[in-house]
Order: structure tokens, then C-alpha cells, then sequence
């Protein structure tokens, strides 16, 4: 009985670890990849458009990135490398909830680091913002995003079925920041 209680209390601890874990180790050759992150504008919507165009089957408009822009709570981010737009992301923070509601990375610029350099921001400025949890929606089909995610510590907290076009179920995940 108290070896079960001590490996539960192990597991349980490596959990948090895990959680908590907030992608520390770069790949030093693909994070150098990435030349600096900056607050998306209005000037970016062009580059950002043909991306969300290339990375999803329903994209997003201008109006929602413009919405993103503007919003209080929402934080958008590009990636530049060599002065030319690699990815963004869309946090979006309120109270001690966070959430990524958008990713993407231009296909040319995949593998390169890009996408975990900006999942890493995200993570630090939820942090600032205070969260508690920082939350995300993934394809379940989107096997290489999900792997990231797993890396940097988030877990899956739930399915929603047939979320996407009616077709195909979304993964929720988690970051517990705490």
C-alpha cells in the first residue's frame, strides 16, 4: 500500500514537472532561425493572410486579425526572419485564463524553430498576464502541432467532437502555469 501511495505521489510530481515545464531547451541551429518577434499591425495583414490561407482549410479573415489587433486582451505576434513575415501567433488573455487562438508558420519556413519560438512567447507573456492556464485548440489530425505541445509541457484536457467543418474532432490542451 505505501509503495503505491509513493509511486502515486512520483507520478504525481512528474506530472507537475511536466506542466510546468515552460519549453526551456531551444535547438539552438532552429531558434537562431527566427530574427525577432514584434506586435503584429495593420501593415502585416497581407503576409499574415496568405499564411493562414496556406496553413488552414477554413482561414481566418482580415476582420478577425483586425479584431485581434485592437483588442485589449488579445496579443498578436509575428516572427520575422530576415525582415520577411515567418508566422504569428494570437494570444488572447483574461483574467488567469489564457488561450492561443490562432498559430501558423509559412510553409517554407516549417521545421525551422519558428513555431516553438513563438509558442514560447506565448507561454512567457501569459505568465506576465498572469494565467493560470493557457489553453489551445489542435486538429487531432495535426500530429506534428500536437507534438509540440506535448514538448513544451501542455496536456490534453478533452475532445470536441467533429469541431472542424463537421468533420474532424479538435484536441483541447493545457499548460498548467502554476
Amino acid at each position: 500500500m505505501q509503495i503505491i501511495s509513493i509511486l502515486s505521489i512520483l507520478n504525481m510530481s512528474l506530472k507537475r514537472l511536466q506542466q510546468k515545464r515552460v519549453c526551456l531547451l531551444y535547438d539552438l541551429m532552429n531558434a537562431a532561425n527566427c530574427s525577432s518577434i514584434r506586435c503584429m499591425t495593420e501593415t502585416d495583414l497581407d503576409a499574415v493572410l496568405i499564411i493562414e490561407q496556406d496553413s488552414f482549410p477554413v482561414p481566418w479573415q482580415r476582420e478577425h486579425f483586425q479584431h485581434e489587433i485592437a483588442a485589449p486582451h488579445s496579443f498578436p505576434f509575428i516572427a520575422e526572419y530576415n525582415g520577411i513575415l515567418a508566422g504569428y501567433v494570437c494570444l488572447m488573455s483574461l483574467f488567469e485564463e489564457a488561450q492561443i487562438l490562432d498559430i501558423a508558420v509559412a510553409p517554407e519556413q516549417r521545421g525551422n524553430g519558428v513555431a516553438r519560438k513563438l509558442l514560447d512567447y506565448a507561454i512567457k507573456l501569459a505568465r506576465e498576464k498572469d494565467a493560470e492556464v493557457l489553453a489551445l485548440e489542435v486538429r487531432a489530425s495535426n500530429f506534428a502541432a500536437i507534438n509540440l505541445y506535448e514538448r513544451c509541457g501542455f496536456v490534453r484536457s478533452g475532445l470536441r467532437c467533429k469541431y472542424y467543418e463537421g468533420m474532424e474532432d479538435a484536441v483541447l490542451m493545457e499548460l498548467c502555469m502554476k
